[in-house]
């Protein structure tokens, strides 16, 4: 049975992707960003483990929501995050990840872990790019600073660039 290790699971988010959404953040990041909103997932030994399955049907209780992948850094657990958003889609749940890796770091990435391949071919919607405290802009939608992008990964995929999400942003 494959297990994923969490920092938490937060429901009736309006804040971290499009629509309503559940929150599952990963545990563990490397990124060690100044101004983190996350700080307890940034331990690697912190956190619970969970069934993925059971975790699933957790989720997928929640309504009909999308679900968001954040941490922590989702990447670093890539198989894992892989697998949970293969039973999310599905269940018909949009995939949005956030990650403190720019999506150039991780199409890098892809040719030598494919777990990586399959966690970005999952989502729906990436916001890449590490918390950035000197570009914090509370104005901006679903993150925290100027240089994290909203990436369509649907159009990105099709045309092998990466092209902005155009969701209407308040």
């Amino acid at each position: 049975m494959l297990k994923i290790k969490i920092a938490g699971i937060e429901r009736n988010s309006v804040v971290d992707g499009p629509g309503l959404r559940t929150v599952i953040f990963a545990q563990g990041c490397p990124h060690n960003c100044p101004g983190c909103h996350n700080p307890g997932a940034i331990d690697p030994e912190g956190g619970q483990w969970r069934e993925l399955d059971e975790l699933a049907v957790e989720v997928c209780r929640d309504g009909p929501g999308g679900i968001t992948f954040s941490g922590g850094e989702p990447f670093l657990q890539a198989r894992e995050f892989a697998a949970l958003a293969d039973i999310l889609k599905k269940n018909r749940r949009s995939i949005v990840v956030f990650s403190g890796y720019t999506y150039e770091e991780l199409t890098k990435k892809t040719g030598s872990d494919p777990a990586v391949a399959a966690l970005l071919d999952a989502g729906d919607i990436l916001i890449d790019g590490p918390y950035r405290q000197e570009q914090r802009d509370l104005s901006l939608a679903f993150r925290g600073s100027r240089n994290q992008r909203v990436i369509d990964m649907g159009k990105s995929r099709a045309s092998g660039e990466v092209i902005l999400s155009d969701l209407h942003f308040r």
